[in-house]
Formats: structure tokens, sequence, C-alpha cells
């Protein structure tokens, strides 16, 4: 039987993705953006959601200005915590599942092996501080009636992300400097898309997973990878020279946890998700891409 799923965030990279999955045909899909309601006003939120009466929300809401978030961490926790606990406050008595997508920002990513759900949280930046702030509200608020999906290097079709941006620089420069420091596993929002469905549909509220694609790689990796793809789809038509370069070359505002990848297993367990190798995953996103 299908649902009424409300998405907030719906016009950022994971929004777009739900809302064009076929995975979620049966449903009916209520995308609501800023504009429509701004999840850090409780008044808002709880008129929007009194109308709609969602059976599930997915929170695809986020400030995810890593390095912005810095010098403006009100703006980070009133969407990543303040707007979590407003939707949390919402769903507390009502036959509604809260779904919420969090990050691999909030470890501090000093371990060698992938990161279990159960791992002692440690975020490094004002953004993972604010992402771990609002984690903590759903499990103070709806302590049975949530779950958390952690994930990791979302990038998709739409939107600016990492692979967009390789894509215009490879087509702008002579070469290009990238960390090689950092290891993650990218993850398309296809893939995650599949994986809050397995969520919707197994209706296992009270949970924390962990979901990226499969493989691991650093950004210098992940860069390679989009030259070769891409010259093969023709959606290059010259290579540059890629120089790998510490984290220490490369300065930002934010720190960034240096091994972030995820352990899947208790997700993979519980869920019937389908997973590909991340290489894969952009084959599929560039195809997607060129078919634009």
């Amino acid at each position: 039987m299908g649902k009424r799923i409300v998405i907030t965030g719906a016009n950022g990279q994971l929004g777009q993705t739900l809302m064009r999955s076929t995975l979620f045909e049966l449903h009916t899909l209520l995308p609501l953006g800023r504009e429509d309601m701004d999840i850090a006003i409780q008044s808002e939120v709880s008129a929007k959601l009194d109308a709609l009466k969602p059976d599930v929300i997915i929170n695809a809401a986020a400030y995810t200005a890593v390095d912005a978030a810095e010098t403006n961490p009100e703006d980070a926790y009133s969407i990543n915590e303040q707007g979590v606990k407003h939707l949390a406050r919402w769903c507390k008595g009502k036959p509604c599942h809260l779904i919420h997508v969090s990050t691999d920002f909030v470890f501090a990513g000093d371990k060698n092996r992938p990161y279990r759900v159960d791992e002692q949280t440690n975020p490094l930046s004002i953004y993972g501080q604010s992402k771990l702030a609002g984690e903590k509200m759903l499990t103070e608020i709806l302590p049975s009636k949530f779950t958390i999906v952690r994930t990791a290097w979302l990038y998709s079709p739409y939107n600016n992300n990492f692979l967009k941006t390789m894509l215009r620089l490879m087509r702008e420069r002579d070469e290009l400097n990238v960390v090689d420091d950092q290891i993650g596993t990218p993850t398309s929002t296809a893939g995650l898309a599949a994986c809050l469905h397995g969520l919707v549909m197994a209706e296992k509220p009270g949970k924390l997973y962990h979901w990226t694609d499969a493989g691991v790689a650093s950004w210098y990796d992940f860069a390679v990878a989009i030259q070769e793809e891409a010259l093969a789809k023709s959606f290059l038509d010259h290579a540059i020279p890629i120089h790998p370069i510490s984290t220490e070359k490369y300065k930002t505002a934010a720190v960034r946890p240096p091994y972030s990848v995820l352990d899947k297993s208790k997700a993979l367990l519980d869920l019937q998700c389908p997973q590909i190798h991340w290489r894969e995953a952009l084959r599929d996103v560039l195809r997607t891409l060129t078919e634009k």
C-alpha cells in the first residue's frame, strides 16, 4: 500500500533524485523546498504538515556549506539541529515515521577501518557538530519513531557537487591538484535513494544505519576516475594532468575527517538495498548527464 511521503529539501540533489526515482512510484511524494516550508520555523512546519498529514517524512533538508558553517554557525544549527527538532516535535504522538539523513562528518576520521553505527562520535567541524546535534534531537524527542541514515561524499546529476565541479575544471584548466589523503566512499544519490526506499518499505523506526556505495577512494582517486569515465563517454574531449596533494597543501576553513569510510553491514542485513561499487555508480550518473 502506498504511503504519503513528505520530502524536505526537495530542491537539493537528494530531493531531486527521490522525486525522479521510479522506486517510489506506488507512493504519493509531497516535495517541500525551503520556499514551501522552512524547517527552521516551528509554526511553518506545524501548519504545512498538519495540512499534508504524511505517513513518512524523509528529511533531506540540510545546511551543507561545510566551510561557510565555520563563520555562520547559527545558520547551520538553525537547520541541522533546530529544523530536525521541529520535525520531530510534529511527529511525536502521530503515526508518522521520520527518516533523517545525516553525515560521516559526525566522526573525527582518526580510525583506519570503517566506522560502525555504534562508534564514538567526535565531529571536527561546525557542520559535523550541528548534524550530530540534530541526531541527538531525534533520539531525545522520538526515541522509537525515527531512523537516521548517515551517508558520505554525495554527488548526482543535479545542483553543485564534486563531480560537476571536476568536470567544469577539467574543461577550464590545464591541470588540477586534488587531495589524496582524505579517504571515503563517493556515493551517488541514486544509491542512497534506494536505501531510503528500503527503509520506507521495511518500517523499522528507531534505528541508526550507515549507507554509501561500495568501495573506497581518495578525492584524488575520484577525480582521476571522473576524467577517465568522462573521456570514455566523450563528455570531455581531452585529458589534463591531475596531481595528488596533501590536505596540508589545500587549506580549508573546516577540518575534514581524514578517513570516513562507513560500515554498512547493519543496513545490508536489515534492508533490501542493492549496493553497487562507486565506480559503476559514477558511470550511471555520467550517463544521465550525457542524456541531459
